[in-house]
């Protein structure tokens, strides 16, 4: 670490505070880029979910609140929030078994997708429109030509529905984008330790175009079998929130929750020669934001109501530490008077005006037109069919009436859940923009006594 990276670091709780009504306060890029530069770097090894890697991300974020003089929440001990979970760790060397056809992982076939334990069952073999396929539950469906790119995918999931054990399908540019996607890892199923196992979900095979002629001479019936091999982990594994408490005059008037999340995909499989999934924009660049408002809001002056800054950790993994903020939050969520979640404000979206971040669910509540008129460069989300709202942490607290929403930049960037996710694809500039432009709206919105409300029929329900 640079000696004046630590400088800025040492510096921070130092800063003298603006005078409020001035150009109060100003969000240097400096600042920007020095977050960045830590939580993006090589060395942080892309932040994996429930890594040490994330702890001590958390535990850099939790050292950035105590330096701006936030303190620890009502009734934590800490700054951090840690939860254990548990999930299987495969040994990457799986093999599929058919009458005399055996093949390797690795050499043979990608394991996508892996409930962690051995799956067998009946071949059905499936060609045509897939949307209509209809095969027995637990049988193996293997797959002729997938459709291209997303729909490929989507064909995959129409076959999911119908209750396989498997899924085996050939190789392609959409599979290996998918496995790209997860890191280069296999998605195995993780959870809290104290919730209940879900729904377990298909297994998923992309084999190889030689692997797939030795599978084609199968016959319908025959059993395959995946039989794969887990390793003992040594130690819990934990996830991590960061979580810092910046009290109001009034602390009865309730609290504004700013969010993001800290963790990315960690190390996977090579992109051009690079295997660290930075995430620079996802969600580093969120985790910048919640900083930076951290910074701001803590050397002004004291605001009305309270602010809760929460950094998650294993939104990657299944958005685990929102699940347990919201199991095990230090206020009431009755007390939330609004969130507002950070995810990849680091580029501009192509389809919004220059500079301004989009908000999911814009159309739900008067929360983003309202931050708009204090002079928030925020504008409604232009992906309506990516339904973004329900895909972020904001979205378990919508569902227990929270007015909460997601302020991104784009959407899906060409970097999105890629190597190349690092600093030189950020736009520093941009990033600094946009946090500056929230700072006094979110200064209102903390000392007014305006309550955010959905609006009519905007409020998620529960299916």
């Amino acid at each position: 670490m640079r000696l004046d990276r630590l400088a800025v670091g040492l510096m921070v709780g130092l800063m003298v505070a603006p005078v409020f009504g001035q150009a109060a306060w100003t969000v240097k890029p400096e600042w920007v880029r020095a977050h960045e530069e830590f939580l993006a770097s090589d060395v942080m090894a892309g932040r994996g979910s429930a890594t040490r890697d994330e702890e001590i991300t958390a535990t850099y974020v939790a050292s950035e609140f105590m330096g701006y003089g936030l303190k620890m929440a009502p009734g934590m001990s800490s700054y951090l929030q840690a939860a254990e979970v548990v999930s299987p760790r495969l040994d990457g060397h799986a093999v599929l078994k058919a009458g005399g056809v055996t093949l390797n992982e690795g050499s043979d076939f990608t394991l996508l997708i892996s409930s962690g334990a051995d799956v067998s069952g009946p071949v059905a073999m499936v060609s045509g429109d897939l949307k209509t396929a209809r095969v027995s539950k637990g049988a193996v469906v293997v797959v002729g030509a997938l459709p291209a790119g997303q729909a490929g995918m989507q064909a995959i999931g129409a076959v999911q529905r119908s209750g396989p054990a498997m899924v085996v399908v050939g190789e392609d540019e959409s599979t290996q984008g998918l496995y790209t996607m997860f890191g280069g890892k296999t998605r195995t199923p993780i959870r809290l330790k104290d919730a209940a196992a879900g729904r377990t979900r298909a297994t998923i095979v992309s084999v190889s175009k030689a692997g797939m002629a030795k599978l084609a001479g199968l016959g319908s019936g025959t059993v395959l079998s995946l039989h794969v091999h887990v390793v003992p982990e040594a130690t819990a594994r934990k996830t991590f929130n960061a979580i810092g408490y910046l009290e109001g005059s009034e602390p009865g008037s309730g609290t504004i929750l700013l969010t993001a999340h800290l963790d990315h995909l960690g190390i996977g499989a090579p992109v051009n020669g690079d295997s660290i999934y930075n995430g620079a924009n996802d969600d580093a660049a969120g985790t910048t934001a919640v900083l930076e408002l951290a910074h701001a809001l803590a050397g002004g002056p004291k605001t009305r109501r309270n602010v809760l800054f929460v950094c998650y950790g294993s939104e990657e993994a299944g958005e685990l530490g929102s699940t347990y903020f919201g199991e095990h939050p230090p206020v009431p969520l009755k007390e939330l008077v609004a969130n507002l979640e950070f995810e990849m404000i680091g580029t501009q979206d192509p389809k919004m005006p220059k500079g301004v971040l989009l908000l999911t669910g814009w159309e739900r509540s008067n929360l983003g037109p309202t931050l708009k008129e204090h002079g928030a460069l925020l504008g409604p989300d232009p992906y309506p069919e990516e339904h973004f709202f329900e895909r972020s942490d904001n979205y378990a607290l919508a569902l227990q009436g929270v007015v909460a929403h997601t302020a991104a930049g784009w959407g899906t960037p060409p970097t999105y859940h890629k190597p190349d996710d690092d600093l030189a694809h950020l736009d520093i500039g941009f990033m600094t923009s946009a946090i500056q432009s929230l700072v006094e709206p979110v200064r209102w919105l903390a000392t007014s006594d305006f309550k955010p409300a959905w609006n009519a029929g905007g409020e998620p329900k529960r299916q």
